[in-house]
């Protein structure tokens, strides 16, 4: 299924990363949390946030005051799930703000499997945000490789390599990875699969 990956997905990720295949299928575990890839056909995962869409607007030379009104839950200064709706009524979200500014509103946007902000289209090979969308709105074999392009990128899979957990959840989670024990989870779910021989 184009949905869904396959073992043969992970270990190809893990030969363009340089790492073992455990290692990789540890961290997609931990991070994705078991959540598939699309809600519906075509239609990958995704979570608007309200408050980047507030930046890319002002980076776009807007002023987010202007379209505030009537539109909260799509715009908003600081990061909130007071208005996440998850499934298919992001999308509803997403439309909404599209009206407003199309490329800033794809860009506020995490999409997928590995839930990738939008304006990180660049640092996943792609040349603006709609190819990006186009990508992940293929296959979970094609989100999994623009995670792989993400993480060469951002130079994440050296972390990985000398599995140096903590850190890696850090660069990737940010500071509150503590609070989640992403890092001990990961190293967890790697040993489990290390004695698996995936």
């Amino acid at each position: 299924m184009k949905n869904t990956l396959k073992d043969e997905n992970y270990i190809e990720a893990a030969t363009v990363l340089d790492l073992e295949p455990a290692v990789v299928k540890a961290v997609i575990d931990v991070e994705t949390g078991g959540r598939g890839s699309f809600v519906a056909p075509g239609k990958p995962i995704i979570l608007f946030e309200g408050h980047v869409f507030w930046q890319r607007l002002k980076l776009y030379g807007m002023t987010p005051m202007d379209y505030m009104r009537g539109n909260e839950e799509i715009l908003h200064q600081e990061w909130t799930r007071r208005y996440y709706r998850g499934g298919l009524k992001e999308y509803d979200r997403l439309e909404r703000a599209v009206k407003i500014h199309r490329t800033a509103a794809l860009e506020s946007t995490s999409w997928g499997l590995f839930q990738i902000m939008g304006f990180n289209y660049g640092k996943c090979g792609c040349g603006d945000v709609l190819e990006f969308v186009d990508r992940m709105s293929e296959s979970a074999k094609e989100q999994l490789l623009l995670w792989v392009r993400f993480m060469q990128h951002e130079g994440l899979d050296e972390c990985l390599r000398r599995h140096k957990w903590a850190l890696f959840a850090l660069r990737y989670n940010g500071r509150g990875y503590k609070a989640n024990r992403y890092d001990k989870l990961i190293e967890k779910a790697y040993i489990r699969y290390k004695s698996s021989n995936m």
